[in-house]
């Protein structure tokens, strides 16, 4: 497949600053596919083979150069388990990059994802979902480190013994001491901290603890759409002095109220519409509120079933992207959207 989009502001943008989008769940995806566990074969051969909103046709149809996967597990898993999940879906990461040498590059750092993107490769890093999956332990949290994991959400949808999430009871205020003692050890290493499912408390909690910037991996803005998962604007407000970037998802329920009420009353009756256009108001709030250099992308994709038309698999990127360029966004802004600021983020973690 070929670029999905000929507009020229998105292919100049595009051509500098690939996307670097926030998070995927192909890994746990392909965990829970039946036909072939953590399989890594089939994967090059485009939507025809089905299984998933990911391939690597699609995602070079997308524009897309670097991928943070996900590697996940759920949070009612005991932690000793979720460590073992989350170490098959880091070897699911490896084989899949060592099957596609031509395709995939690992990358630890932001002159990695250049070197994949002069060799022509996507930039493959690691974000591990989840606070849990390292067990209450600093030296797990230091071996992920090692097998390439660049961030770590907090928490996923249950508080841990350590900070509270943004779908559970708040127990913690925000973080205990071992959660800023987390935050810590994650800036000493080099790990990115992630916002993406904590409560608005940790948010604040972990942002006057950090001394690098952080990221939302896939979030939305709670201005908008009230869902406890979105950023609300004091929050956003204060990614600017801090560094870091919203990357925001395009996950319907995220993205408007009535979708979100939908899914709440069990998802019967007609499925309220989502657009393209709903995803833009969210990216231009995230952009007014924080600021044009403190934004991103957090597709999400692999992580739930329905998209907005359009941005059905990973290779709509660029149909966002012309309709941002046909509000008026300039290529420099597009750049810093898709890739830029995400760039800065890494080299500066």
């Amino acid at each position: 497949m070929t670029l999905a989009s000929t507009h020229p502001a998105v292919v100049e943008a595009l051509a500098s600053f690939p996307v670097i989008d926030g998070h995927n769940d192909l890994a746990w995806a392909a965990r829970e596919d039946a036909t072939d566990r953590y399989g890594v074969e089939g994967l090059d051969a485009g939507s025809a083979h089905g299984r998933f909103q990911t391939d690597l046709p699609r995602l070079r149809a997308g524009g897309v150069g670097a991928q943070f996967w996900s590697v996940y597990a759920p949070s009612t898993l005991p932690e000793p388990e979720a460590v073992v999940a989350t170490l098959e879906q880091i070897d699911f990461v490896h084989r899949f990059v060592a099957r596609h040498p031509a395709d995939l590059a690992l990358a630890w750092s932001a002159d990695d994802v250049r070197a994949a993107w002069a060799s022509g490769r996507i930039a493959s890093l690691l974000g591990a979902e989840g606070g849990h999956s390292i067990a209450g332990s600093l030296p797990v949290l230091r071996e992920l480190a090692r097998l390439g994991v660049r961030y770590m959400t907090l928490t996923h949808n249950d508080n841990t013994a350590w900070a509270d999430s943004a779908t559970d009871e708040p127990v913690h205020g925000g973080l205990t001491d071992f959660g800023r003692a987390v935050v810590r050890e994650m800036n000493a290493i080099g790990m990115i901290v992630d916002l993406s499912h904590v409560s608005a408390q940790t948010m604040h909690a972990a942002l006057d603890e950090t001394r690098a910037p952080v990221i939302f991996s896939h979030s939305s803005c709670r201005a908008l759409c009230g869902h406890p998962r979105n950023v609300p604007d004091d929050v956003l407000q204060r990614l600017g002095s801090n560094g870091g970037a919203i990357m925001i998802a395009f996950v319907p329920p995220f993205l408007t109220d009535d979708y979100a009420q939908w899914m709440r009353d069990g998802s019967e009756g007609p499925k309220p519409p989502v657009t393209i256009d709903d995803l833009v108001r969210h990216i231009e709030h995230a952009r007014d509120v924080a600021g044009i250099d403190h934004i991103g992308l957090g597709g999400d994709y692999d992580g739930f079933e329905d998209f907005p038309p359009g941005l059905e698999d990973v290779s709509g990127y660029p149909r966002l992207l012309e309709r941002l360029a046909e509000r008026g966004w300039s290529a420099t802004d597009l750049g810093k959207l898709t890739g830029a600021n995400l760039l800065r983020v890494i080299g500066d973690s």
